[in-house]
């Protein structure tokens, strides 16, 4: 009986990886989809993505001559730390083989060695744009990861872990509390996604104009495949986010220990809250303006300031 769980166990932690790999390209259609609907227009459709990851898979990579094997590298390094990330995440149960190595801490960890790799790969090649990229996406990582742990003390406060398995359950499967503080930590944490995936007011993902980019202009010297493995982990990365946020803050619908039965309840779960945040983040994107990125300091500071007020709501009060 303990084989066949662990088999089933295993079975399932495969199904996950695949499924996340396989829905973060769509959910980045469903967000550009959204945007066209809300701007009164017609969008690329929900396909597109994998389109474009199909046309620069076939296409052949073009290197600079200086480009050191750490370039060649970092995208196959980049696409590997998000697609852990999203995979060791408790999105459909909690019981699953990888889900102790969901440890917040170490997440941040996951987050922090593929910016530190992209960004170096960046300024390997000495040009301008790719030196400014990786100067402005260490300037938005230091003011965004403080916030971010802040967000994650305050649910493992509550949960007496900082295990993402062990707060789900304790948050789902157990009695209903509202808890104040994880209200500010969810203001928070909405303000550190959009920073940390280059979305707006903080970054267009859709611009090439060297005054507002950041993220693309990291990655202007790749092309074809190593292009492609760039923008699959930006997809992936998106879905990591939105999975620890519907973890920390909606975990209801997600399978408990030992209830194999619940998991096709949960898929369908996990698709409704990732089609209804992909709509939010679309309809966010269209109401607000990208900002300069001087003032960018004081937007994620106001983040770490909400994280603080949710941390200490919950020592104060304890709620």
């Amino acid at each position: 009986m303990m084989a066949m769980d662990q088999t089933l166990g295993i079975l399932f932690q495969l199904c996950q990886s695949l499924l996340v790999v396989m829905l973060a390209p769509l959910l980045m259609g469903w967000v550009g989809q959204c945007r066209a609907w809300l701007q009164n227009r017609s969008g690329p459709g929900l396909l597109q993505p994998y389109r474009s990851l199909r046309k620069l898979f076939h296409k052949d990579a073009v290197l600079a001559h200086n480009a050191s094997p750490l370039f060649r590298a970092t995208p196959y390094i980049l696409f590997g730390c998000m697609w852990l990330a999203a995979a060791i995440i408790p999105i459909i149960a909690v019981d699953l083989p990888f889900s102790p190595a969901a440890d917040v801490i170490a997440l941040v960890g996951v987050f922090a060695l593929a910016r530190v790799f992209i960004s170096l790969a960046a300024m390997d090649i000495g040009t301008a744009f790719g030196s400014l990229g990786a100067r402005r996406e260490m300037l938005v990582s230091f003011l965004a990861e403080p916030a971010l742990l802040m967000v994650f003390f305050t649910s493992s406060l509550i949960s007496h872990s900082t295990q993402l398995p062990h707060i789900v359950d304790t948050f789902a499967h157990h009695e209903f509390v509202l808890y104040p503080s994880l209200a500010f930590a969810g203001l928070a944490f909405v303000i550190v996604l959009l920073a940390e995936n280059a979305r707006i007011p903080v970054d267009n993902p859709s611009t090439h104009l060297e005054l507002t980019m950041v993220h693309e202009a990291m990655i202007l010297e790749y092309s074809a495949r190593h292009l492609a493995l760039v923008e699959w982990a930006s997809s992936l990365k998106l879905l990591a986010y939105i999975s620890i946020g519907i973890a920390l803050f909606l975990p209801h619908g997600i399978a408990e220990v030992g209830n194999w039965g619940a998991l096709p309840l949960a898929i369908a779960a996990l698709l409704t809250k990732l089609a209804l945040a992909g709509a939010g983040l679309a309809l966010l994107e269209t109401f607000l303006a990208k900002m300069r990125i001087f003032r960018v300091p004081e937007f994620l500071g106001t983040a770490f300031l909400l994280a603080v007020l949710g941390l200490l709501i919950h020592f104060l009060l304890g709620a």
